[in-house]
């Protein structure tokens, strides 16, 4: 077992092998190198040599380039392209080894738990590997086990990955540009989660809720009796891969219905549950016999909250109304950058990307190029995607291409076209202006109350024929409680208001003041809080749920 320090230099002399020395010197622990393995700041690399040095590296390293081939707003074509042909396998674990690990977990052997159990596994990963096996009713199921220590090498090499990250970000401006060290955590997070069996069964569980009244889905069922962190007991899949073509024609399967069905099963995760499988590669896609679709491995999800569905639908309706200023605000609102974006370059380009879909509608435009035209100008803009949005940028792409594997013809834009719409017009439905309305009107209120109390000081210094001094500083967190209202009018009419009392403050006397400030204090800021109140007090409690557009 080597130490973490001398992990730390085998990462050093692996990256220096493969012309990527440069790294280490940008991370500033070339030190490890003492003159081996050539020079830390030779800068060579190439696409095939990072492929290289991440499978040299391991299981982490693997999955990181497997991450990073996700993520058009980070890396250009060229590198998306090699580190896709990561796979992560790994050599087999000896029978006695699993049976022991079992035995350990479960508190049985094998043959006590199940009716009978394969030795030979069905796959074997850096994680851990699967293996056929039958309850004693009978019924198929496939058992999963993680490997033994893998934890700790993960959590190890993850450790160093955040800390190379770290280092690079003080030393590298070009780490600080592309927020590596938030790229990071996100990754540890996201691994991290795909070490727990226990997380990866409640999110089988709660597809299959989502499922449930869906029959040309099906989610396999886990059997928490023999489940923990380590050993997950999940209902065996059977059928014909995804894109097994000539399988799923001598089966009679029709491929275009199965392609939209496949799609929509996508689209219902993204826009109406908001809980979406992030990997749902061929592997992962069988047609069973009935023809229904059966979906494994449940590891890495997704979630579209709230605040990330209205930034979708600020953007969607901004493309509807080709408007590049508002989509320009709205991919900044979506991103994450560093220092000061280039709003009137971003503008120009998006207003470039979008004359090339001016007058086609959704289900004319192929989803796969507009994404990597506008991730090239997220990338030239050192704009980045937060991690949910690449999770879900990255589900798309694969779902169309798995459907134009399936069917030539295949459009996910218009499979995509009634959920986008209803997601754009989402934030105009009664139930969300009103909810709009309520925070307004409570916020308006407290600002009705605390507005009154400014302006009487203020009438109250005239009276004492003290010299007033208006300094914007003290003006800021009335107008900034203002502005949070999301109602520039008002915060407008308290800035007009002010600017004019402080020109009248010379030449009126405190009658005229008076006279100015009352219809302010009972009018509209008043009005607008009563109504808002009144709207927060009486609006009715969001349903749950969702239904199909």
């Amino acid at each position: 077992m080597i130490t973490h320090w001398e992990r730390y230099g085998q990462v050093t002399e692996i990256l220096a092998r493969h012309g990527l020395g440069f790294l280490a010197a940008a991370t500033g622990v070339d030190q490890w190198l003492n003159g081996r393995a050539g020079t830390a700041k030779t800068a060579t690399a190439n696409p095939e040599r990072l492929r290289q040095a991440l499978e040299e590296l391991g299981p982490v390293f693997i999955k990181l380039g497997q991450m990073l081939s996700t993520r058009s707003d980070l890396l250009p074509p060229e590198y998306i392209a090699e580190l896709a042909k990561l796979q992560d396998g790994a050599p087999p674990l000896a029978s006695d080894t699993v049976r022991a690990l079992v035995t350990q977990e479960l508190g049985k052997a094998p043959e006590e738990l199940f009716k009978t159990f394969d030795d030979a596994p069905l796959a074997s990963a850096s994680i851990g590997q699967a293996h056929e096996a039958t309850l004693h009713d009978g019924t198929a199921v496939v058992i999963k086990v993680r490997r033994p220590g893998v934890v700790a090498q993960v959590n190890e090499d993850l450790e160093i990955l955040q800390n190379l990250a770290t280092r690079a970000t003080r030393t590298w401006a070009g780490a600080a540009t592309y927020n590596l060290a938030g790229i990071t955590a996100d990754f540890a997070e996201t691994l991290r989660a795909e070490l727990d069996y226990l997380q990866e069964g409640r999110n089988a569980e709660r597809f299959a809720r989502n499922f449930d009244s869906e029959p040309d889905i099906h989610i396999p069922a886990i059997f928490w009796e023999t489940t923990t962190s380590r050993v997950l007991t999940i209902e065996r899949i059977r059928g014909i891969k995804v894109d097994q073509l000539q399988a799923l024609k001598a089966a009679g399967i029709d491929r275009h219905e199965l392609a939209d069905r496949a799609a929509r099963a996508a689209a219902k995760m993204v826009f109406v549950d908001g809980f979406f499988h992030a990997d749902p590669h061929p592997g992962n896609l069988f047609v069973e016999p009935s023809g229904s679709i059966g979906l494994i491995d449940f590891g890495m999800v997704g979630e579209v909250g709230k605040q990330l569905r209205e930034q979708l639908g600020r953007l969607l309706l901004a493309f509807t109304a080709n408007d590049p200023g508002r989509i320009t605000s709205a991919l900044l609102a979506l991103s994450t950058h560093t220092g000061t974006a280039d709003r009137s370059g971003l503008r120009t380009d998006t207003a470039q990307f979008m004359r090339l879909y001016q007058g086609k509608s959704l289900g004319q435009i192929d989803i796969a190029p507009l994404v990597t035209s506008m991730l090239t100008i997220l990338r030239t803009h050192h704009l980045q995607l937060p991690r949910e949005l690449a999770l879900l940028v990255k589900m798309l792409l694969m779902m169309e291409g798995l459907g134009a594997r399936l069917d030539p013809d295949f459009s996910l834009g218009e499979v995509l076209k009634p959920y986008a719409k209803r997601l754009a017009l989402e934030r105009f439905a009664p139930r969300n202006v009103a909810a709009v309305l309520s925070q307004l009107g409570l916020t308006a209120a407290d600002l009705g109350t605390g507005l009154p109390e400014k302006l009487e000081r203020l009438v109250a210094r005239m009276e004492d024929g003290v010299e007033v001094h208006l300094r914007a500083a003290e003006l800021e967190p009335l107008i900034s409680r203002a502005e949070a209202i999301g109602n520039r009018l008002v915060a407008g009419m308290i800035a007009a208001a002010f600017i004019r009392g402080v020109g009248e403050l010379t030449t009126a006397d405190r009658d005229r003041l008076k006279i100015w400030l009352n219809p302010l204090m009972a009018g509209g800021v008043g009005a607008v809080g009563v109504l808002g109140t009144y709207l927060a007090l009486t609006a009715r409690p969001r349903r749950r749920g969702g239904t199909k557009p």
